[in-house]
Formats: C-alpha cells, sequence, structure tokens
C-alpha cells in the first residue's frame, strides 16, 4: 500500500502541474471504489479552479474553492499526470480521468490508475470547514499526528504511549496516533532505534522514544527525495518507480545479513502483516 512518502511524492508531484488549473471535466470507469464516487460535486466544478494541492495522512488533498476532493491511493493506485494531452487510451484499469487547462494554457490530464480498485475519491464540502476539519472527515485513520510536523517528537510519543499494551509497530501504524507511517517505513525505522517490533508500547522509555521520533523523520524524509518505495505497483505521476526500495535495511530482506551485525534478517506477522527486524540489534 502506498504509505505516507508515496502520497506525498504524488502530491508535489502534481502541484506544478494544477495549482491554478481550471477543471474542464471528467471521466468515470463506472466501477466501484472504495467509497461511492463523487460525481455530483465534480460536475459542479467543472469551470472551477484548484485552490492548492496537499496531503492529509495517506490522502492527496486538491482543494477547489468550495471543498476538497481527497484521493487515496489504496493498495496499487497510483496518478498518472499527462501534460499537453487531450485524450488518452482507457486501459482496463484506469477509472478516474481529470481533464484541466492548465494556467498558461494547454491541456493537463490526471488518469487514476487501480487494479484492486481499494482506493477512492471523496468530496469534503468546505461549508465553512478549515483543514484543520479535513481528518474528521476522512475517519480514524486520518486523525492522528502528522510525522513531519514539529509537535512530532520524541516526549510527544512517550507520553501518548502511556498505558498502550499493544506492540510498538502495531501502534505506530494506527492512523489515530500516527498518521501515514505504514508496515514498511515503522520496520525501518524500529531498526533504525533498536527497538524490538513485538515490545509494548508502554514500555519504550523516553530516551528510545527520543531516538525513534527523529528515526521516522529522517527515514520518511529519505523516501520522499528518493520517490518513495516501489514494491509492485507504485509508481509517480511522472511514471518513475520510486528507488527508497533499494535503501531498505530491513524490509523483505528476510534471511538476509543485518546490515549491522550480520545475522540474518527475521520475518514474522503482525496484525496480518509482514514485519521484518534484526533479533540482535532490536530489544
Amino acid at each position: 500500500m502506498p504509505e505516507l512518502p508515496e502520497v506525498e511524492v504524488t502530491a508535489q508531484a502534481l502541484r506544478p502541474a494544477i495549482d491554478g488549473a481550471r477543471l474542464k471535466g471528467f471521466r468515470f470507469s463506472g466501477k466501484s471504489l472504495r467509497h461511492p464516487f463523487p460525481k455530483a460535486a465534480l460536475a459542479r466544478l467543472q469551470g472551477a479552479s484548484v485552490v492548492a494541492v496537499g496531503r492529509r495522512a495517506k490522502y492527496v488533498l486538491i482543494e477547489f474553492p468550495i471543498g476538497w476532493l481527497a484521493i487515496h491511493l489504496g493498495m496499487s493506485g497510483s496518478i498518472d499526470c499527462r501534460i499537453g494531452v487531450e485524450t488518452i487510451a482507457w486501459g482496463p484499469h484506469d477509472h478516474v480521468g481529470l481533464s484541466f487547462e492548465g494556467t498558461k494554457g494547454g491541456s493537463v490530464m490526471l488518469v487514476y490508475h487501480d487494479p484492486r480498485r481499494f482506493g477512492s475519491f471523496q468530496w469534503i464540502e468546505k461549508a465553512g470547514l478549515g483543514a484543520a476539519d479535513i481528518a474528521d472527515r476522512l475517519g480514524p485513520g486520518a486523525c492522528g499526528m502528522e510525522p513531519l510536523d514539529p509537535a512530532f517528537t520524541g516526549r510527544w510519543l512517550f507520553d501518548a504511549s502511556r498505558g498502550r499494551k499493544v506492540a510498538i509497530k502495531q501502534w505506530l501504524m494506527d492512523g489515530r496516533t500516527v498518521v501515514g507511517v505504514g508496515n514498511i517505513y515503522a520496520c525501518e525505522a524500529l531498526f533504525d532505534a533498536g527497538i524490538h517490533p513485538r515490545r509494548a508500547a508502554r514500555a519504550v522509555s523516553l530516551k528510545r522514544y527520543e531516538q525513534l521520533a527523529p528515526a521516522i523523520q529522517r527515514i520518511l524524509n529519505q523516501a520522499i527525495a528518493q520517490g518513495g518505495s516501489t514494491i509492485q505497483d507504485f509508481h509517480g505521476p511522472d511514471g518513475q518507480a520510486g528507488r527508497y526500495g533499494q535503501s531498505h535495511r530491513v524490509y523483505g530482506r528476510e534471511g538476509q545479513p543485518c546490515p549491522r551485525c550480520a545475522r540474518p534478517i527475521r520475518r514474522i506477522v503482525q496484525g496480518q502483516r509482514s514485519t521484518f527486524f534484526c533479533h540482535g540489534c532490536q530489544r
């Protein structure tokens, strides 16, 4: 599933392409996505200009004067950005097309591609809402702390974890706690901080949380800079696969030597997700 870096990469690429652009039209395959497609809202938006492109949790947010179009990439989704293109050949897994007129003239086409169709397009009407209210409308998985926010610190993690018996890795992946730190980056950050993924969140000391918070931020920023991680389907709006997978130290490396101690990387299953870690370096 695309995680915070992949969504941020998508938002950053779309920003210069459609910021200020006018929506000319849309196309929908008619196949079901995770939520009903907001055809009525998009029909009202034709002729409206994009105010800004942002991100909240794992959602790309395209802001219009009257609301936000929130796009979730699901497990296999990606957005292609075609500049100077009026029409495209529609593929079997292409489900949404958004056509814009750029600020300097010329067309911009966004095409949402999703083989598994777990992604979604949702419309959030402004009606007096502020950007801070968006998370509530998107649901519990978007309500946690943004890990790239300056307020995300070791002290904050320590205070939030008091009394939490759940394993630290699953706690980090709960969007009600922290948003966007999915399976890949939770594995990598816990390895960086030397914390065993099965350790209870409440059993991690303040000192170790003060190592974990900057590790999460450092790894997320490195992944963003390298276009995210492509495991199967993800690619950025420019069609390029993410390169951060080449930097994974534990994720997907079961049986390979730990880059620190050379012991074989182990894999366990937590919450139906594979967890990769070093049993020698992580305690």
